[in-house]
């Protein structure tokens, strides 16, 4: 009996026990061996970042724009939640390590998340005022599955040297940040934002080298020089020395920019002849501006905003900032911000949490007053009521709601006082005031006063 309660212990603590079911089938294949990505970091910065000027522009306002963005310490929840202008959770973020401030290494980490799909952030050990953080380039960290399907380490590789830091599974605690974005054939890993692009930019890369191809060869498109005889009957054929000596004049006195316009001295016989197809018939700055757009749309920023023509999906540059900075930046950076709050959770208080804080968005002037505006054309509601929606504290006395005389329904005794005449002693035998019509304004109960 007592056999059978054990074992009824133990299996009730297995089924208890949060752990994916299919976790250790996935770490299985690789366990106790690191797990490599399955795309060349370098290959994608290289020709993808260093090499294309539209990737480049649009990793850089992306990541610009996320390290430009304050973050708020708040404690407590709603928009009542207190915010603490002094945390040492802060102070990190604005100094994080010797060598760089807190935008560059939010900069550093946004770029390397969206060129590879992997964000790595190292700490330093466990209390705030003593921690540094580094960010760690995504090619060299490799990850070793745990025989429960989370990771167990992490290895950072540069050249021979090897780095592990293991993960605390007791704790639930790990040494590095890991954000991926979501890959759907790769378990550990996730995909770059510039896989969707591939085509575009491979199109508007080679778009640019041919450019400068063209450009190499004095901007004349290809053709070929053909030898006829000047006798009848005569060899149709240059001899060797002919040919190779020909070639070493064009190479010399046609090819390249520094050539450009000089005019060729061709001997009897030879004739130019123009092959393919000329620009107009390839349409080929609308399929390097098509490329271009492509890029852009995969990586979130309007084409507007990196000067790409034939785009009007907004109508002015500062609509386009906007949804740029509403549907890209401000999503990537409150993920990124309850990443951090989370990875954090042992070292902040209770309720203690990251936030964006919109207001230091200057993107967002415009809705901004807008908002304003329209609350302040609001007389049903309190002080304190548009304080709320603006997202600030409430202050004494702002329960009440102040309209102005005309809203006053006629025999108020402070509508009369209002308009300097005697207020009706309440002895008078007079009638009842009407009674409140729709729209006045006013309701029972309501604490309202006299502008």
């Amino acid at each position: 009996m007592g056999y059978l309660s054990n074992l009824r212990r133990a299996l009730v603590g297995q089924v208890e026990a949060k752990a994916s079911a299919v976790g250790a089938m996935i770490a299985r294949v690789n366990l106790g061996q690191p797990v490599w990505p399955k795309r060349d970091y370098e290959k994608l910065g290289r020709e993808g970042y260093q090499q294309n000027p539209v990737v480049a522009r649009s990793v850089d306002l992306i990541a610009n724009g996320v390290a430009s963005i304050t973050m708020e310490m708040h404690r407590g929840r709603g928009k009542r939640a207190q915010v603490l202008e002094d945390h040492p959770l802060l102070t990190l973020l604005a100094n994080p390590n010797p060598d760089q401030d807190g935008q560059g290494l939010i900069a550093a980490l946004v770029s390397h998340f969206i060129i590879s799909g992997n964000l790595y952030l190292e700490r330093t050990g466990d209390q705030l005022e003593r921690m540094e953080l580094y960010a760690l380039r995504p090619d060299r960290v490799r990850i070793v599955p745990g025989p429960d399907g989370w990771p167990e380490a992490y290895e950072y590789r540069v050249g021979g040297m090897i780095r592990r830091f293991p993960v605390d599974v007791a704790r639930g605690t790990r040494p590095l940040l890991h954000l991926k974005r979501f890959h759907p054939t790769d378990d550990w890993y996730g995909m770059s934002a510039l896989d969707p692009a591939a085509w575009g930019i491979d199109t508007h890369s080679a778009a640019a080298q041919f450019n400068k191809a063209l450009l190499d060869n004095s901007a004349t498109p290809s053709g070929a020089y053909v030898y006829k005889p000047t006798d009848k009957g005569g060899d149709d054929r240059l001899s060797d020395d002919q040919y190779h000596r020909l070639k070493q004049s064009l190479e010399e006195n046609v090819q390249g920019a520094r050539n450009a316009g000089r005019p060729l001295l061709l001997e009897g016989g030879l004739d130019w002849k123009q092959l393919g197809l000329n620009l107009e018939n390839l349409q080929f700055v609308d399929a390097k501006n098509q490329a271009a757009r492509e890029i852009a749309f995969a990586l979130g920023v309007p084409p507007m905003l990196l000067g790409i023509p034939g785009d009007n999906t907004y109508a002015n540059y500062a609509e386009a900032n906007r949804a740029f900075y509403r549907q890209t930046v401000i999503p990537l950076a409150q993920w990124l911000a309850r990443a951090l709050t989370h990875w954090f959770r042992e070292q902040l208080g209770r309720d203690e949490r990251l936030v964006v804080d919109l207001d230091s968005i200057t993107a967002l002037d415009v809705e901004r007053q807008a908002l304003w505006d329209k609350l302040e054309r609001s007389s049903f509601l309190t002080v304190n009521e548009k304080r709320e929606a603006l997202g600030y504290q409430p202050v004494d006395g702002g329960d009440e709601v102040y309209v102005g005389a005309g809203q006053l329904p006629l025999g108020n005794p402070d509508a009369a006082a209002v308009a300097g005449g005697a207020a009706p002693d309440p002895g008078d035998e007079t009638e009842d005031p009407p009674e409140q019509t729709p729209g006045s304004g006013r309701a029972p109960g309501d604490k309202r006063r006299l502008n």
